[in-house]
């Protein structure tokens, strides 16, 4: 079974330096606004995962041209009215809720119906968070069920400004608003919860009409209509999100330490970085600097003598909340019960992700009580695996399959986790890293 990966052994401690790949948020949100620039952008570092091909494809169906070579990318913009909308164009989001949702803003004044489709798991996720603020622009919206993929989109010419309150803690419903407000005449006023801020940050360095200001508990943002967008040229700095893997892997190892190089610490994507420092976890950030607007450091990890359990406060929901299910494996191994809430927001990422951690703690041996949006977890220092386990049927969820590899090397048992190629939607060189790690290690390599 090639798909199939089985781990018999822990990994063994390890001192490493390592990188990891371009950061997923920004390269979708690089590729979609030098889409619309004035000119040639460019990429380093760009994270060529399925998910940010499908945005290259996505622009490409609109008309816009790309280059991919070993070193950089380029995308050839054709200007803020750019896109080639013509008869019967169907963009397929794959298995990209960042992609699916964000580019809905840039089209609401598509010319033509556009179909927007996408894979399983993706057509079984509610899109009405979305279409349901941009369809107050003027924009029409026809979804399969009155709320999934595949759904048309048609565009209106009239464009008006919207007030919109975001209260999700969404970052692709916020952002894919923003799209819109560049789209509508007058000024979009956003009343968001806090989350990540890449759009608004990438806006700002390209001196968009945005402006923000940071309340206690929300951001406001105000919109205008965009005319001209600059060429973007940007080093992608490494995802915060897939060095989480090896920053967990680091805690739950004995005797080890872990720098990752060059690591977007953008402060709404730190959450896991204050939650694990509360359960006692050495993590110190180096050579912190500002890069384009997003604050850059490399991470030092070493593994600690024990782990304190938490009370999560909900406050580090939205910064982390793609790293929930790894940080719950450390909350595994903690002296105590941890309890995490108000985390319905997990049930709506590729798979069910609250669900899925229950079952996964629950195979390693740990007790858990779950309810629709939160989690207590009973932590056993002691824990060490050895029957065998097998991870399936998690709708090729990539998180899941690599929470599930570090959970195997982290606390023995004999693994078979199928679908192992769900790693390219997000991070493709996940298992070459874990053999960086494994490098002095005898035992068997991954791949």
């Amino acid at each position: 079974m090639p798909n199939l990966l089985i781990i018999k052994d822990k990994i063994v401690r390890f001192n490493k330096v390592i990188s990891v790949s371009g950061d997923k948020s920004l390269s979708i949100r690089w590729v979609l606004l030098s889409s619309l620039a004035n000119g040639v952008s460019s990429a380093k570092n760009l994270l060529l995962s399925e998910d940010v091909l499908a945005a290259i494809k996505a622009i490409k169906t609109l008309g816009i041209k790309s280059k991919i070579t070993k070193k950089r990318i380029k995308i050839f913009g054709r200007g803020i009215k750019g896109y080639n909308y013509k008869k019967d164009i169907k963009i397929n989001a794959e298995n990209s809720g960042t992609l699916g949702r964000l580019i809905l803003g840039l089209l609401i004044n598509t010319t033509h119906p556009i179909k927007i489709i996408g894979d399983k798991s993706l057509s079984n996720r509610d899109f009405r968070r979305v279409t349901e603020p941009l369809s107050k622009f003027g924009a029409k919206f026809k979804l399969t069920k009155g709320k999934n993929l595949p759904l048309t989109i048609f565009g209106s010419q009239k464009l008006e400004s919207i007030k919109y309150i975001e209260k999700k803690g969404s970052a692709q419903c916020k952002s894919s608003v923003i799209f819109g407000g560049m789209r509508a005449n007058g000024t979009t006023i956003i009343k968001a919860k806090k989350s990540r801020n890449h759009t608004e940050l990438l806006c700002k360095y390209l001196s968009l009409p945005i402006s923000i200001k940071s309340k206690k508990n929300h951001d406001e943002i105000k919109i205008n209509k965009v005319n001209t967008i600059k060429p973007l040229i940007y080093n992608i700095p490494s995802d915060i999100s897939s060095s989480a893997f090896f920053i967990v892997l680091t805690a739950l190892s004995s005797n080890s330490e872990l720098i990752i190089k060059n690591v977007n610490i953008n402060p709404s994507r730190t959450g896991i970085i204050t939650i694990l420092k509360k359960m006692g976890i050495y993590i110190i950030f180096k050579n912190q600097r500002f890069y384009k607007g997003e604050k850059i450091a490399d991470i030092k990890i070493k593994s600690p003598k024990s782990i304190k359990s938490i009370n999560c406060p909900t406050t580090l929901n939205s910064g982390a909340i793609d790293e929930f299910l790894i940080i719950f494996l450390v909350a595994a191994k903690a002296n105590g019960i941890s309890y995490f809430k108000d985390l319905a927001e997990l049930n709506q990422k590729e798979s069910p992700r609250l669900k899925w951690a229950k079952i996964i703690l629950t195979k390693i041996g740990i007790k858990t009580i779950t309810t629709n949006n939160s989690i207590k977890i009973y932590g056993n220092p002691k824990l060490n695996i050895k029957k065998k386990i097998l991870i399936k049927n998690y709708l090729k969820d990539h998180r899941v399959f690599m929470t599930s590899v570090i959970a195997a090397l982290s606390f023995g048992g004999k693994w078979k986790i199928h679908d192992k190629d769900s790693i390219k939607t997000s991070f493709p060189s996940f298992l070459e890293i874990i053999n960086v790690l494994k490098k002095n290690d005898k035992k068997k390599k991954y791949n």
